[in-house]
């Protein structure tokens, strides 16, 4: 894990992940304090956390996620199969979303998002499978001309 710009090195459970929690939490509050005086304003923070294979169940990713109001992930599986950006759609959370859409963007949008979500999955269920339907197969070549339209 990377907090405020230093690598945190992952710990053995039976440590206790108390403290670690409460070094997360604090370097996020830290970075909202802002000066009444100067009228307030925002800020931003931006914790990178890197999953070990991927696990977004492991305790610093869900700890980190439970502070923070958006999550991308990032895959490098779609970033070694050429894909750019490499944001799995399927597990980021996006709080803005649709709520800054025009109604005509965000038909399209969630309709877009769930085809790339039951493209990713079915072609994950495709490469162990050794004859698809035609159905599948469709859906397929929709999945990949979807994803290069939009990438």
């Amino acid at each position: 894990s990377v907090v405020g710009g230093v690598h945190v090195p992952p710990i053995p459970f039976e440590v206790g992940h108390q403290p670690y929690f409460y070094l997360h939490s604090r370097l996020l509050e830290r970075v909202a304090k802002l000066n009444s005086l100067l009228d307030e304003g925002r800020m931003t923070a931006l914790p990178i956390v890197e999953t070990q294979s991927g696990d977004v169940s492991a305790y610093i990713p869900t700890n980190v996620i439970s502070i923070t109001d958006e999550q991308i992930f990032l895959s490098a599986d779609l970033f070694n199969a050429g894909i750019r950006p490499t944001i799995n759609v399927g597990i980021s959370v996006f709080r803005v979303g649709s709520a800054v859409q025009i109604k005509a963007m965000k038909q399209v949008a969630g309709k877009s998002k769930l085809e790339l979500a039951q493209f990713t999955e079915l072609q994950a269920f495709a490469q162990f499978a050794s004859a698809l339907d035609k159905t599948s197969q469709n859906q397929l070549a929709r999945g990949r001309r979807l994803r290069e339209l939009i990438l």
